[in-house]
């Protein structure tokens, strides 16, 4: 199988997707050149044998989603690709290309969304084992598309895009495609609110089933312009011919689909949204009506999304680090009744302010990163009680401290930011919260 035989493939970016894109290019038959501005990374491609310079004659052009391809920003081998009219690719768009040529007429799914699409993704991918259904699942969650293996006709591609990725589709097409939600997110990349869902809409273009979320204005005005049929979900409305969450049970015009009050892994209405849009991304791919009832309670849930990772004296640790926006964040603040919580980090534009409905239920709010100072301010302007603590370390203890002084039923790590000024990615703020919390745990049982 060598579908891009002749062709002339730059590689920029060699992380943990790049690299391995790279090798499966050219195994692939193209004649690659790698390149990343990091020099372990460049060593890592010339000891796997790859050609590496920074390209300058070339006839596509994938690059790591991180990197900007346009504006001032864009680097300059992506500039490179603009002067020559080399097309910039996402990786998916190199499988899907792969996977036709290879005669395949397996299914692609594009989940897409700012909040919710990993949950989606694995759920998705849950229903489908149940069913046994032969799927490979990854993209935007890992593993990288370019790992993936070529699946027979009757097998399914589930992948989670951002909209780094989905704004570099060219010909690839998603057979059944979810836009899950839209607010504000990655707008020094997409330039506003329009660019950003334009980018995330290209996952919707030409989908035989093609799933929206109702629950927020930008979603249902993507889905006004949407040529074709859909299939319409919420975690909280009905909606007539689609599926919708009253209360715990999820539910369509045929009736209850499950309760999922006994789903432990998808508390609240944004996780019914979550099972609402799985299910009726399963629906699509033939999974019967019991096999998705069933497989909906079974669903371990992913790390890092309200992760219940300890307890001291009744009172829940929850590592929500995914959440790295105040949309996000407002999810898990919905489910708890009285709780310390944990924020900061780099914030995201607007702060921490669309919150102010969840603040009556935090006890006291723990502030770490850059954000501490401007989420003070908006915390004292509402009344909530809120210490800086500066870092995660401190947070932890502190917040098992004001917890017990409150009477709060959990602590609830849920930045609302990014993380990248004390961690290197929202997973390793998440895994040192797991470990600070099982050094409490064995600090409070030694103490006992």
């Amino acid at each position: 199988m060598r579908p891009f035989a002749g062709s002339r493939i730059a590689v920029l970016g060699l992380g943990r997707a790049g690299l391995p894109a790279a090798l499966r290019l050219r195994e692939w038959g193209a004649d690659v050149t790698a390149w990343d501005d990091g020099e372990v990374a460049r060593d890592a491609a010339k000891a796997a044998g790859l050609t590496v310079g920074q390209p300058t004659d070339f006839d596509l052009l994938m690059i790591s989603p991180g990197i900007p391809h346009r504006g001032a920003k864009a680097h300059p081998v992506a500039q490179r690709a603009a002067s020559i009219g080399a097309p910039v690719l996402c990786d998916v768009e190199f499988l899907f290309r792969a996977v036709r040529a290879a005669g395949s007429k397996a299914r692609f799914v594009g989940i897409t969304g700012t909040n919710g699409k990993s949950t989606t993704t694995a759920l998705l991918d849950h229903l489908a084992r149940a069913a046994g259904m032969a799927v490979a699942t990854g993209g935007n969650l890992g593993p990288a598309a370019l790992d993936m293996p070529v699946l027979p006709d009757s097998g399914a591609y589930i992948l989670e895009m951002s909209s780094y990725s989905a704004e570099r589709l060219d010909q690839a097409r998603f057979d059944l495609g979810a836009l899950l939600n839209l607010s504000p997110d990655h707008l020094d990349r997409h330039g506003d609110m329009a660019g950003y869902a334009a980018a995330k809409a290209r996952v919707m273009q030409g989908n035989a089933v093609a799933v929206f979320g109702m629950d927020d204005a930008e979603t249902r005005a993507v889905a006004a312009a949407h040529c074709g049929s859909m299939v319409r979900i919420s975690g909280s409305t009905p909606q007539p011919g689609g599926i919708w969450a009253e209360g715990p049970l999820l539910r369509d015009e045929t009736g209850v689909i499950a309760d999922l009050s006994r789903a432990a892994a998808l508390p609240g209405p944004h996780n019914a949204q979550n099972a609402a849009a799985a299910s009726a991304l399963a629906f699509g791919l033939g999974i019967s009506r019991e096999v998705v009832a069933a497989a909906l309670l079974t669903y371990p849930g992913l790390p890092h999304r309200q992760e219940r990772v300890g307890e001291i004296d009744g009172i829940a640790f929850l590592n929500d680090s995914k959440a790295t926006n105040a949309d996000s964040a407002a999810y898990a603040l919905a489910c708890q009744e009285r709780v310390v919580w944990i924020a900061g980090g780099v914030p995201k534009a607007g702060g921490i302010a669309p919150l102010a409905q969840w603040f009556p239920r935090v006890a006291e709010a723990l502030l770490i990163g850059q954000a501490a100072e401007e989420f003070a301010a908006t915390l004292a302007a509402h009344g909530v009680p809120h210490r800086t603590v500066t870092t995660l370390e401190a947070a932890v203890p502190a917040a098992l401290e004001a917890a017990r002084r409150t009477g709060s039923g959990a602590v609830l790590l849920s930045p609302a930011c990014a993380s990248f000024d004390q961690f290197r990615s929202f997973e390793a703020r998440g895994d040192a919260f797991r470990a600070l919390v099982a050094d409490l745990l064995n600090r409070e049982a030694e103490a006992a």
